[in-house]
């Protein structure tokens, strides 16, 4: 189990890596167009369309890491109020919905390949699956730990640190990287 941590924690780090380079080359391109538009009175093209592809991959893909470490929104008061047998519940069957929207998410992307494939940005020329893609990696992500979660929920084996993060009983200083 210990060696499954290492190689978690390296895919965290090196999805975090990318979201650092995503935004860092959204606030470069960004500031580089006002710049040279208001300095310059010309600009990038490509600035504008790129930095906005940039934006859907890091918002995609920053879904996946929130969903990771529970930050998304949760209706807290309900579950502390249950007890133990009622938390699994509840955790097994929002985990099991989760499943589903992601099954329904990589489905829908898949059915709209084509399509997507063969349309292509305005500007770049980028084909338009590389933008819409993101939503590949957003539902197959998801879906793997939202399932995980599922059976470890029906195996009863949810870790208390677990239970505490879905009930937003976590300590802020708690937050496990």
């Amino acid at each position: 189990m210990d060696g499954f941590r290492r190689v978690e924690q390296w895919v965290v780090r090196a999805v975090e890596a990318v979201l650092v380079l995503l935004l860092a080359g959204m606030v470069v391109m960004v500031f580089t167009n006002v710049v040279l538009r208001y300095g310059f009175n010309s600009g990038l093209t490509v600035s504008e369309e790129m930095s906005r592809y940039f934006f859907v991959w890091l918002t995609f893909i920053g879904a996946v890491l929130a969903f990771r470490d529970h930050a998304h929104l949760g209706v807290e008061t309900v579950v502390r109020r249950l007890g133990p047998r009622g938390r699994l519940v509840c955790v097994a069957l929002s985990n099991a919905i989760i499943l589903l929207c992601a099954v329904v998410l990589v489905w829908g992307t898949w059915r709209q390949h084509a399509i997507n494939a063969s349309m292509t940005a305005p500007v770049v020329g980028l084909s338009m699956i590389w933008v819409f893609g993101v939503t590949y990696v957003t539902g197959l992500a998801v879906g793997a730990m939202a399932l995980a979660r599922l059976v470890r929920a029906l195996l009863g084996r949810v870790s208390a640190e677990e239970m505490a993060r879905i009930t937003g009983e976590y300590e802020p200083g708690e937050v496990r990287r």
